[in-house]
């Protein structure tokens, strides 16, 4: 514990021109009389830290020394892939593999690229939750997680059910994680993390098919559930500005080829299309954002709801006068 301190307090030093004794105790997370301790133990290893004294003062590496300890081990150098996610490493447990790699790769480039991770990271940021939305953290993605990075086989309780499942990748969509994996040796499936009552370790290891795109099986699993839930039609006539705003309120993908198949637009433009919907209660909450631009044509349940809110919403609004007051 102590070695892999000291090594990380010398690339940090490295890294940077001088440091403060509380700078480095925050990075290392210890006290400033045990960075004290540690430099003078760099020192007696023929390690030339100087301490500069004053209220400016700090630690540093004297005459441009550098190490080459700076090659990552294998869990640092997955972690350094997915550093632009900074919140999916906290959440997997790999902030700390994460952290370590990237201060490696910073510690061997030139002095003149030392600032590249910051400046990239203050251009580009990723925030993967959708808006209005606080994500949580599933209390087993840890486990899960761990077994991903190690092909570790586990024991799963998912929905009351006991599965044994060999997992291969994980996927973090709007906030929500999935898992990829092959259960119970029959086929490749998709689980909600959250969903998970129980998941344990098993000693045993797999060895992963190597023909598995995690990318390629999201992508295909993903337009198969889109498609899967959209179980009804509606018929709908839309104006022009209907027709473009429909893909904002309702499935992008159904959206295109409803208006790709519509008919021809009549004299005022509007267009007749046929739009599969997950269900009736589903399109009345989507289409109502389209107020008088869409007209419902079938089927007559959903026409007669929508007659029903039109009637509600001019009672309401119909016997107010222009400056808002209702009248009684």
């Amino acid at each position: 514990m102590r070695a892999a301190r000291l090594i990380k307090m010398v690339l940090l030093l490295q890294s940077r021109p001088s440091m403060t004794a509380a700078e480095l105790a925050h990075e290392l997370e210890v006290s400033e009389r045990t960075v004290t301790r540690d430099a003078l133990a760099l020192s007696e290893a023929g390690v030339p830290v100087y301490a500069d004294r004053g209220r400016a003062g700090g630690y540093r590496l004297v005459g441009g020394y550098r190490t080459r300890l700076t090659g990552l081990a294998r869990s640092e150098a997955e972690a350094l892939f997915l550093s632009g996610v900074p919140g999916a490493l906290r959440e997997m447990g790999l902030e700390d593999a994460a952290s370590a790699a990237r201060l490696k790769v910073s510690a061997a480039l030139l002095p003149a690229l030392r600032d590249a991770s910051s400046s990239a990271a203050q251009r580009f940021h990723l925030d993967a939750p959708g808006w209005y939305h606080e994500p949580e953290t599933p209390d087993l993605l840890p486990v899960v997680a761990e077994a991903v990075w190690d092909d570790r086989v586990v024991a799963a309780r998912y929905r009351d059910a006991e599965r044994r499942l060999e997992p291969y990748g994980l996927v973090l969509k709007a906030g929500v994680w999935y898992l990829c994996a092959f259960a119970d040796g029959t086929s490749f499936r998709v689980y909600r993390i959250d969903r998970f009552t129980a998941v344990s370790l098993t000693a045993e290891h797999f060895e992963r098919d190597a023909s598995f795109d995690l990318p390629a099986f999201w992508e295909e699993r993903a337009a198969q559930f889109a498609r899967s839930i959209l179980r009804a039609e509606v018929v709908l006539r839309l104006s022009p500005d209907a027709a473009s705003r429909l893909p904002h309120v309702t499935d992008r993908a159904a959206a295109g080829e409803a208006l790709e198949t519509a008919g021809p637009a009549d004299d005022r433009g509007w267009r007749t299309v046929t739009l599969p919907v997950e269900s009736e209660q589903v399109a009345f909450t989507q289409l109502l954002a389209l107020g008088a631009e869409a007209e419902v044509l079938r089927p007559a349940g959903l026409r007669e709801r929508f007659a029903e809110a039109a009637a509600r919403l001019h009672d309401l609004y119909g016997g107010r006068s222009r400056g808002g007051a209702a009248q009684r």
